[in-house]
């Protein structure tokens, strides 16, 4: 008796990932058919991560996706409160028809594999408080749409560790040693006190006299693995100091109050922009009081009045184009801007090839980017919280469960998808 009722729990177990007549779920991802277009995205991540493909069929209805049916995955869905549909074989069937015709603006991509993903982010104290008094968009969004992730840092990656992931995050870092240039307003702040500690005392465990020589040492390791075949997405601060750090290899670019020296008086003729992956040409801010690292950023100041603060996506080929076709697919074109240390980027400052997703265009501002490295693949967005305009230290952390149709964040997350998509179907 015992052995047949362990019997039949298999069968039924086995049963309900069996597809209904070759039925599949169809997630829609337009505007008023999907009530949490974020969660959506952890779906398609939890049906890869259980070892279904799925397809991502861009521009076919906001970017929808599209897998197998069985009564799991059906009650996953109700579970995350994610919108579907279920469709038989002949109605995807069509779909893919009505996606392959040459005339319409559409693609199939298939799914394979979820990415494993690495956020860098600093550790927690003994306390288990996040060190620096600032959330993370990136985390938030994962943590909501419940995909999960591993959290590294600079030891982690001395140590070798990036080649275990398929995907990093970088957010509000300072790749240059100044932690953050916040000197002349929180230099008094326990907080910051007792990062610049934490900071000295790691690049003395980890072998460098100053923490700029060890965050060189990261983003020289992060950009070998872009090289390799990695896939690497900035924000913030994370995106203009990680190319500073690169270009000005062997240069002292740090004031006294940083690193216990002056910095090079002819740091900036000392740049070499051959190593960066966006930037070129821009300008070192040299007033360490200012809360500016160069001309790259458009700065605190930019003349948009908040209510007209908005991005334009751009309209790629999805047959001829489907890297830039996926990381903005959306259900609108149009986005909300949002402020952050680094906010938005000076486009006489990009590089050639440097490929622009999404811009402001009255305000001559770049607000995603993309490029290729190698084998390689880097996406920076500026700004901090896609939801919170101008967030402040010690500001608290959105709560994503009241804008589940963010935008903003479905940028993040289609940056999180892209590994996953087939690689012999990209073209670049």
């Amino acid at each position: 008796m015992k052995r047949f009722s362990v019997l039949f729990f298999v069968l039924l177990f086995a049963a309900a990932f069996q597809p209904l007549r070759a039925a599949y779920i169809l997630i829609p991802m337009d505007p008023d058919a999907q009530k949490d277009h974020l969660k959506a995205y952890g779906i398609t991540y939890w049906v890869l991560a259980n070892g279904e493909e799925a397809w991502w069929l861009l521009n076919y209805r906001g970017g929808s996706f599209a897998f197998r049916h069985n009564r799991i995955f059906e009650k996953e869905c109700l579970t995350r409160g994610v919108k579907f549909e279920i469709i038989a074989d002949g109605q995807f069937n069509n779909i893919l028809t009505e996606i392959a015709d040459p005339e319409a603006n559409m693609d199939a991509m298939k799914l394979e594999k979820a990415p494993k993903i690495a956020v860098y982010t600093p550790d927690f104290n003994e306390k288990g408080e996040r060190i620096q008094p600032w959330d993370d968009a990136v985390t938030m969004v994962l943590t909501y749409a419940e995909i999960p992730y591993d959290v590294i840092y600079d030891r982690e990656i001395i140590g070798d560790k990036l080649a275990q992931y398929d995907w990093l995050h970088l957010h509000h870092e300072d790749f240059t040693g100044q932690y953050g240039r916040f000197y002349r307003t929180y230099h008094a702040f326990p907080w910051y006190r007792e990062n610049q500690r934490r900071m000295e005392a790691l690049a003395k465990e980890l072998g460098f006299a100053k923490v700029s020589q060890l965050k060189l040492s990261v983003v020289q390791k992060i950009r070998e693995y872009v090289g390799g075949g990695g896939f690497m997405f900035a924000m913030c601060s994370a995106t203009d100091t990680y190319d500073i750090a690169l270009a000005a290899e062997g240069v002292d670019i740090c004031a006294e109050m940083y690193d216990g020296d002056a910095a090079d008086p002819n740091a900036q003729s000392k740049l070499d922009f051959t190593r960066t992956f966006a930037f070129r040409d821009f300008q070192l801010s040299r007033n360490p009081m200012e809360y500016e690292f160069s001309s790259i950023d458009v700065g605190q100041e930019r003349p948009v009045a908040p209510e007209q603060d908005y991005f334009t996506l751009f309209d790629f080929s999805a047959k001829w184009d489907p890297v830039p076709t996926m990381l903005t697919q959306n259900h609108t074109r149009t986005v909300k801007g949002f402020m952050g240390q680094t906010t938005a980027f000076r486009k006489q400052f990009l590089k050639p090839g440097v490929l622009l997703l999404g811009e402001n265009k009255p305000a001559g501002e770049a607000r995603y980017i993309h490029g290729t490295f190698g084998k390689g693949f880097w996406t920076f967005y500026g700004g901090h919280d896609p939801e919170d305009y101008r967030h402040y230290v010690n500001d608290p952390e959105t709560d994503l469960s009241l804008h589940p149709n963010s935008p903003g964040y479905r940028l993040i997350l289609n940056n999180v998808l892209f590994p996953a998509a087939k690689k012999k179907e990209r073209k670049t």
